[in-house]
């Protein structure tokens, strides 16, 4: 199923109202490969630089169409620029047998897992719009995480060791959120991983994010609340607050 989907090309120009308004386009992926997301969020990401430096050398303002990727991916593990290949606890061959993917990406951070149950979601941003301050913009995803889990009765937070959302009590801190991202010329790709009905035995096979302390683990939500959730649901909760986050009108392709 694809939902408000659109891939805009190189020689074609949006135009719009000039305004301060950020617009942005939403668009929804289930069972695509990682490979045709990764291109999809370049190619966007590309639009975007190329939209701003174009209206840069003519010296003028312009409007910016951001975009929003939601997908469940098939079962993948992505290890980020300073994770290690040890933490992924697979040969070749059980990946294969298994039927998930690989990918070493560009994207901060360890090693995770991306499947079915599970939204991840790559905010195409140009910050210039916003702010140039890429700890901010981490800081901001843990908030829009923090407050969509909200929601539900949970009261999840953010740690000063780890980057991501996590759910603390007196017995372990378990990880709902993974965060990795990654800019070129201020233009944001990749983005986090919010597990709600997510099959948590893929992270067996994997050190997630690279962290082996014993009180802490892998949560999802369904498995805090014992009850399975509305992919539906939990979509239009995050695009709701990514898009009061940074002010963002979604308009159709």
């Amino acid at each position: 199923m694809i939902i408000r989907c659109i891939i805009i090309t190189y020689k074609t120009q949006l135009r719009l109202p000039m305004s301060n308004t950020n617009y942005v386009q939403v668009h929804t992926f289930q069972n695509k490969t990682y490979q045709e997301i990764w291109d999809f969020q370049r190619v966007l990401m590309q639009k975007l630089i190329q939209n701003k430096r174009f209206n840069t050398k003519q010296e003028k303002s312009y409007p910016q169409v951001h975009h929003l990727i939601f997908c469940e991916h098939n079962p993948v593990y992505t290890l980020g620029k300073s994770g290690k290949m040890d933490h992924l606890l697979l040969d070749k061959y059980s990946l294969a047998k298994k039927e998930i993917e690989f990918h070493k990406i560009n994207r901060g951070g360890d090693i995770t897992y991306h499947g079915p149950g599970q939204w991840t979601v790559y905010p195409i941003l140009d910050m210039e719009c916003f702010y140039r301050d890429i700890h901010k913009y981490i800081r901001s995803i843990e908030t829009i995480v923090i407050n969509v889990l909200s929601n539900f009765g949970i009261a999840a937070q953010a740690i000063d060791e780890y980057t991501g959302v996590w759910i603390k009590d007196q017995k372990s801190e378990r990880k709902i959120c993974a965060i990795g991202v990654h800019m070129s010329r201020w233009v944001s790709m990749h983005g986090f991983a919010l597990n709600i009905n997510t099959n948590l035995d893929y992270f067996n096979s994997i050190i997630p994010c690279g962290i082996q302390e014993q009180l802490k683990s892998v949560t999802s939500l369904s498995n805090e609340l014992n009850k399975v959730q509305s992919m539906n649901s939990l979509r239009t909760l995050i695009e709701e607050e990514i898009c009061q986050t940074f002010n963002l009108t979604v308009i159709e392709g």
